[in-house]
């Protein structure tokens, strides 16, 4: 008589992980690319690390010191925070509605062709730097907010418009198309089907772009546009440091600002 062999658990070894020949081609590829990066800059770290180094960077630094807290500085760097928080704000905001509407074409809901020109819209608007966008829209705008406003404007709608169009063809179809299949017209079921899946993902998108505003806000007033940046560079350029430290404090306390704020809100988003 045979007796019944007990089930045992599997004993082997599971296998071994092996890397696609893709990856490795990959990391050699980056290897050789930084390698050749040292190569091809001249590089001199020994200056860095001088006597003479460390005493120009520390002159440098007591000039700032002390920070100008006079009244009057202190509301004059006030409006400018409330203008660099306006432009990044309303910047933002009028990114996300174009955004929004060019994923659509984007996402091939319109076919193939406004597909891949929308997309080719898209990766020119972000293509260009903000920097870029104000040095181009001062001409037509003049010098200012309007100017910063329209180029954060401009490059955040090609990046939300990406980001935005990922989401919307990737959000599962078998909702919408089950109120298509039950006679609700296409706008309605885009509404109440694609659109609030993908919300949460969107507005994450939107505040995190906000932050990255935030610090471009501040650096597009090096080139007329208004705001802290502009002030920072008034006072550099005029060696007035301790003015500029005030400057670059209300910088560092508005974006800390912003991304505690962005981080609260993607917080209460994600319950």
């Amino acid at each position: 008589m045979i007796k019944p062999q007990p089930l045992l658990p599997s004993l082997a070894a599971p296998p071994a992980p092996t890397i696609q020949r893709s990856t490795i081609v990959l990391i050699v590829g980056l290897l050789a690319l930084v390698i050749a990066s040292f190569a091809s800059l001249s590089l001199q770290w020994r200056e860095l690390f001088t006597v003479d180094a460390a005493q120009k960077a520390g002159e440098f630094l007591r000039g700032f010191a002390p920070p100008e807290i006079a009244p009057a500085f202190l509301l004059k760097t006030a409006i400018a925070i409330a203008e660099t928080l306006s432009m990044s704000a309303l910047g933002t905001a009028i990114a996300a509605v174009l955004g929004l509407m060019l994923a659509l074409p984007a996402g091939g809901r319109f076919g193939a062709v406004p597909r891949a020109l929308t997309r080719m819209l898209l990766n020119l608007l972000r293509a260009i730097p903000e920097l870029v966008w104000a040095s181009i829209l001062l001409i037509a705008a003049g010098l200012g907010p309007f100017a910063g406003t329209l180029a954060l404007a401009a490059h955040t709608t090609g990046v939300l418009g990406r980001l935005f169009a990922d989401a919307l063809e990737n959000v599962p179809p078998a909702a919408e198309a089950t109120l298509r299949i039950n006679g609700v017209r296409p706008i309605a079921a885009f509404f109440y089907s694609a659109l609030p899946q993908t919300a949460p993902q969107m507005m994450s998108y939107t505040l995190y772009r906000w932050e990255n505003n935030i610090r471009a806000a501040a650096i597009l007033g090096v080139v007329g546009a208004g705001g802290l940046g502009q002030m920072l560079k008034y006072h550099l350029s005029l060696f007035q440091m301790q003015q500029a430290a005030t400057v670059i404090i209300a910088m560092l306390l508005l974006v800390a600002m912003v991304d505690a704020v962005s981080f609260a809100l993607r917080r209460v988003m994600m319950k």
